[in-house]
């Protein structure tokens, strides 16, 4: 099964069992809510089903008690812990026309609009404005594309390709 990053636990909030989550999801009222089960993964090997039974804001963190966990002896040992999310409990239904989540354009075969591989996206950054996707290529330095229409031409998922049209001075070794 995968899972999905949603947030970290950073530390323990109070006596009472609280943690406080510094969030790195799109939908933290949807993911943070009472009656979710988010898995908290304190490292590699281990990890831990939990039943948010609280959620409130406090400055610039998210408060979570878990059902069970009543004090702060109880959730000591999770910090620090990345929370995740199965696959399953993904919703399409979150997403706009034209959004994608990262994994599932990470991977994906980049082609320009004749055909011609160009190479495939290993990551994609968030550096203000607008997403950019990185395309490792071979034999060649990345290639560095913005996620704006006059460039994504096409996204297929079905096919695992994404078309794209690079202006010129975006690609440097041409």
């Amino acid at each position: 099964m995968d899972f999905y990053n949603i947030g970290k636990i950073v530390n323990t909030q109070g006596l009472r069992g609280e943690v406080r989550v510094m969030s790195i999801t799109d939908f933290p009222e949807k993911r943070f809510q009472v009656g979710n089960e988010v898995y908290a993964f304190l490292n590699e090997d281990k990890s831990e089903k939990l039943e948010i039974d609280g959620v409130r804001s406090h400055k610039n963190f998210i408060l979570l008690h878990f059902k069970g966990k009543p004090t702060i002896n109880d959730v000591e040992y999770l910090k620090p812990s990345i929370l995740k999310i199965a696959e399953d409990q993904l919703d399409n239904d979150d997403l706009n026309p034209g959004e994608y989540y990262y994994h599932q354009i990470i991977g994906l075969n980049v082609v320009d609009t004749d055909g011609n591989s160009i190479g495939t996206v290993k990551e994609i950054l968030s550096p203000g404005a607008n997403d950019v996707w990185v395309v490792k290529r071979d034999n060649k330095s990345d290639l560095l594309l913005p996620k704006i229409d006059s460039v994504i031409l096409d996204v297929n998922l079905d096919d695992n390709v994404i078309t794209v049209e690079i202006p010129g001075g975006l690609d440097d070794e041409d």
